[in-house]
């Protein structure tokens, strides 16, 4: 266990070094404070103590974060405020790149010392142990976003070679690679090319081109999930489940339920509670909504669109959580064919997170805008948007992966395969020549992963 511990840690170095080596000293700095943090939170015999090295751990992350993240937008916004009183500020802004993946290991290891804090865990004293947890190379870039209280245990203890799961694994990173190869890359070609200039396309165009981006970074996402979490099962972990067929909600709280599983959960045991969760009055649920989804957006990057998107997600929510209706679909869809109902609950629900997602995509505010304004008004763009027989066969994709998703929503992902579908290896080994052959030939269009950047 602890060779097969080391070897995983130095190819996880290996892995994100690859990319920038300077960036290691980094998350090994991060990954130092929490461990040792962890261990002075659990033997101080004070609160006060406890939540002094609480303090300090939480301000070191997140001044990090707001160091490499914030720091330039918090600068840029100070000094356009200052120009509307006719100032001319000359504040200097940081010439640095943005680490990749800091929001995912920050998370990390603050839910570790947080657990701690709380007494749910008690710290690691295997230093190999942890630097793994953190810094596991699947994960590591883009998540999911693991607890302690799930991943180390796993880490902690010998693991054999399970050929079942492993060949499972293997057909989520096959399903993960059809999403982002097949499916995501071919929509950015035409959302990049939509949204760089809105006003040379027609509404429809335009409305297209929204409906491709919210397929866009559902495969682009999601796909890296799948193979994150099917990377991780060829070692012998279960990593958590980062997706469940987000675009089958039914409302808004379902969504969230469904999309990046992981980051909801880690705002609502961290942020959400801690602040009152629900327990106290209707108001002051309202405002811990709001402040949970608002740092959602904020999360994401630097930027006002990232707001501003969480902001009217927290607007859709609301209707749900004043009429006590956030949890009316708690459980997914069980029939084969969906009722009249549930289809324009779905549909609608879809509308309203792309609507979002044009928010999510703008480079500014006035650009959501200007795409908004374009989208709803007929007469704003007199220009016709040929889909072209790329766009045709990628829409097309994008149907038959809402078909077998649908078909396979009560499974993990959507190559899952139940036992008795091994009475027909030929059909299966098909099914698999086909995706790959699908994924070699559309593998040309590349695009670097969308969570990559924040």
């Amino acid at each position: 266990m602890r060779a097969q511990n080391t070897i995983l840690l130095i190819a996880s170095y290996v892995f994100y070094g690859y990319w920038d080596w300077r960036f290691l000293f980094l998350l090994i700095f991060s990954t130092l404070l929490d461990f040792f943090s962890g261990i002075a939170i659990h033997r101080s015999h004070s609160r006060r103590l406890r939540k002094l090295w609480l303090i300090i751990s939480v301000s070191i992350n997140l001044g990090f974060l707001a160091v490499f993240k914030y720091f330039n937008f918090f600068v840029s916004s100070f000094a356009d405020f200052l120009v509307r009183f006719d100032l001319e500020p000359n504040i200097p802004l940081l010439n640095i790149i943005l680490p990749v993946g800091i929001s995912f290991y920050t998370f990390h290891g603050l839910s570790y010392v947080f657990d701690i804090y709380r007494e749910k865990i008690k710290p690691t004293y295997q230093p190999v142990d942890y630097f793994l947890f953190v810094s596991f190379f699947p994960l590591l870039v883009a998540g999911p976003i693991e607890r302690a209280t799930h991943l180390l245990p796993q880490i902690s203890k010998p693991r054999v070679f399970n050929y079942h799961s492993s060949v499972d694994g293997l057909r989520q990173i096959l399903w993960g690679l059809f999403k982002k190869i097949v499916i995501a890359d071919n929509c950015a070609t035409i959302v990049n090319q939509v949204f760089a200039d809105p006003g040379g396309f027609s509404g429809i165009s335009l409305a297209i081109g929204a409906i491709l981006f919210a397929f866009q970074i559902y495969g682009d996402f999601s796909g890296y999930s799948d193979i994150a979490l099917g990377s991780a099962r060829l070692f012998g972990f279960e990593l958590l489940r980062n997706f469940s067929y987000p675009y089958f909600a039914r409302d808004i709280a379902e969504f969230w339920r469904r999309w990046h599983i992981s980051l909801t959960s880690w705002f609502k045991d961290y942020v959400y509670i801690p602040f009152g969760g629900n327990k106290g009055s209707r108001l002051l649920t309202v405002r811990n909504t709001f402040i949970v989804f608002l740092l959602s957006g904020f999360w994401h990057g630097a930027n006002w669109t990232f707001l501003l998107w969480g902001f009217y997600h927290a607007l859709l929510f609301m209707p749900l959580l004043l009429l006590n209706k956030k949890r009316q679909h708690q459980h997914p869809i069980t029939t084969r064919i969906p009722t009249v109902s549930d289809t324009l609950k779905i549909f609608t629900t879809f509308v309203l997170v792309t609507i979002g997602w044009i928010i999510f995509r703008a480079d500014s505010v006035g650009n959501a805008w200007e795409y908004f304004y374009r989208m709803i008004n007929p007469v704003s763009s007199m220009s016709i948007f040929s889909l072209g027989p790329e766009a045709a066969m990628v829409i097309i994709f994008i149907f038959a992966m809402l078909i077998v998703e649908w078909l396979q929503k009560d499974h993990p992902h959507g190559l899952y395969f139940k036992s008795e579908f091994g009475k027909w290896p030929l059909a299966r080994f098909a099914i698999y020549l086909a995706i790959i052959l699908c994924i070699i030939w559309f593998s040309e269009n590349q695009e670097q992963f969308i969570y990559f950047q924040f």
